[in-house]
């Protein structure tokens, strides 16, 4: 078995992270707003923090910054957030 890149742990970490915070901000949408309008903003904003890693990595990238650690954190985050809000709305809207 290959071992994992400190990329690609920083990255399992940030959306094991996301992934819990998804599910908190989805539970908490859903109380004010309903379930499917929780789970669309919950994923709008798990989209957001993706592409701020998306776009950042390869902006420090292309500058020669020293910033991947942090966008790739960001970026596993935001694909968190986005992978609880599509699976665990899909699973209220189908049982509520």
């Amino acid at each position: 078995m290959t071992p994992l890149t400190p990329l690609a742990r920083v990255a399992g970490g940030a959306f094991l992270v996301g992934l819990l915070a998804g599910v908190a901000a989805l539970v908490v949408a859903a109380a004010f707003s309903g379930v499917a309008d929780g789970a669309d903003t919950t994923l709008l904003f798990g989209a957001l923090f993706f592409g701020v890693g998306l776009l950042g990595r390869s902006w420090s990238a292309r500058t020669g910054a020293d910033a991947r650690r942090e966008m790739t954190r960001v970026g596993g985050f935001g694909a968190g957030v986005m992978v609880a809000a599509a699976t665990l709305g899909a699973v209220l809207a189908r049982f509520m």
